[in-house]
């Protein structure tokens, strides 16, 4: 006995555009890091991150260092 099976595959019915490709690309871009200038120490870091070398957060002495 032989099964004679046909599969039919997902086949788009139109070309896609390039604006409703853009359109659907959009949020592949690269998100840059949010780095902040601390106020005190005036060094570099990720915002809303505690600073590890003066160890505060938000103003607030966080971190015994």
């Amino acid at each position: 006995m032989q099964l004679n099976l046909r599969f039919n595959m997902a086949v788009p019915k139109r070309k896609t555009s390039v604006s409703k490709k853009k359109m659907r690309r959009s949020h592949h871009r690269i998100n840059s890091t949010n780095i902040v200038e601390d106020k005190k120490s005036g060094e570099y870091r990720l915002s809303h991150h505690v600073d590890l070398k003066s160890g505060f957060y938000n103003g607030k002495k966080i971190l015994d260092i």
